[in-house]
């Protein structure tokens, strides 16, 4: 399939406006990082509480923020995820301790302290006489519950309760469950021992700050050890100059990925990284297509100049490039407008890679390749 029927454009000619254009971004990420925001890392590197809620009700942030100041956690980071003030996540700061089992004792009350500071005076008093909350029970409490009164069905029902309360986010009220199949006596009997919060807790994630900095050098580890990988197999395959000009390019890759990440004011987290590390191995797949055709052409083309190998090589794979990159980009883009919250991140940070990595690829990886000749004179394999 070709999308280009004999493509002859001139890439080389704009590679100094490349360099340039990608220079700049850089810049701007660089003094992102330095002076400004820099990067947002998420629990996964700093360490810290993310509980993410919903309400039966609309809930300011400012409601939600004066709740949290009255028990000291006014700092903490509050995202809104849904239209209609009803889902929020809010990310606790980190807690400092000498023992990471404390660390980690610590950011869990934390996450139950506010948890309490949400619930309206109502629910708290109606914990106090002893009732459950249908919103927050588990499965084996909300039969231990009916096992007295309905025996054989107890378990049916609370798998029936469990799962409507997953699926829906949060009961709002008792009328909904009767739509499960729930007996009216069944219904009475919770109506007596349990009440419906206002709030119910979708998720609880919990890192410890020590854990958090072993993730991130780790993380930065995998990248850097990605990069040395790839320097030696190009180096192996191809030329030496051919793997530096490859993990320049993936360097570049990486460094614009990241500073589009930063300036969107997104969350640094694992799957992030993951994305990461799987645009450098895109990247350098696209790459490796093209080298190999200059390869080819540097002995196909003995009378032309290595410039003029450089684009051949280009134009020849350019059909091959925009129909992969254009596949690529479709998935992620469904996964980003349709993934959900918790592949977000990762989809948006696929689509920046997807997009820098076939523009690299085209006025990158073979402008290194350019200079590097330029520079060193490679006696072989770079022609004339």
């Amino acid at each position: 399939m070709q999308i280009f029927k004999k493509p002859n454009f001139k890439f080389m000619r704009y590679k100094f406006f490349a360099f340039g254009l990608s220079g700049i971004i850089i810049l701007v990420g660089i003094l992102n990082f330095t002076v400004g925001k820099g990067i947002n890392n998420g629990v996964d590197f700093t360490g810290g509480t993310l509980i993410r809620l919903k309400f039966k009700f609309p809930v300011a942030i400012s409601e939600l923020r004066s709740s949290l100041s009255d028990i000291g956690l006014g700092t903490s980071r509050i995202q809104e995820m849904e239209k209609g003030q009803r889902e929020y996540i809010i990310r606790t700061a980190q807690v400092t301790g000498e023992e990471l089992e404390e660390e980690i004792e610590a950011h869990e009350i934390i996450g139950n302290r506010v948890i309490e500071a949400l619930k309206g005076e109502d629910e708290k008093a109606a914990a106090e006489q002893g009732l459950k909350d249908l919103n927050s029970v588990d499965t084996r409490q909300l039969v231990a519950l009916l096992q007295d009164s309905f025996p054989e069905q107890a378990e049916e029902i609370a798998r029936n309760i469990i799962s409507f309360r997953v699926n829906e986010g949060i009961i709002e009220d008792y009328a909904q469950i009767q739509d499960l199949g729930i007996s009216q006596e069944a219904i009475d009997l919770l109506k007596e021992k349990t009440f419906l919060s206002r709030l119910t807790v979708l998720s609880k994630e919990t890192v410890g700050p020590q854990i958090g900095h072993d993730l991130r050098r780790r993380a930065t580890q995998a990248t850097i050890w990605a990069l040395i990988g790839m320097l030696i197999y190009i180096g192996i395959r191809f030329k030496f100059g051919f793997g530096i000009s490859a993990v320049l390019t993936l360097a570049h890759d990486v460094l614009i990925t990241l500073t589009i990440f930063s300036i969107s004011g997104r969350e640094m987290n694992l799957p992030v990284i993951a994305a990461i590390l799987t645009i450098v191995g895109y990247s350098l797949n696209d790459t490796i297509v093209v080298f190999d055709r200059v390869r080819d052409n540097i002995k196909a083309m003995r009378k032309h100049t290595f410039q003029e190998v450089l684009d051949a090589s280009i134009n020849q794979t350019l059909s091959r490039t925009v129909i992969t990159s254009g596949t690529t980009l479709l998935t992620v883009l469904a996964l980003f407008l349709f993934g959900g919250e918790v592949i977000n991140d990762f989809a948006f940070t696929m689509i920046i890679g997807v997009v820098v990595g076939t523009y690299s690829s085209i006025y990158q990886s073979c402008s290194w390749a350019y200079f590097w000749k330029k520079v060193f004179k490679p006696k072989k394999g770079f022609g004339k």
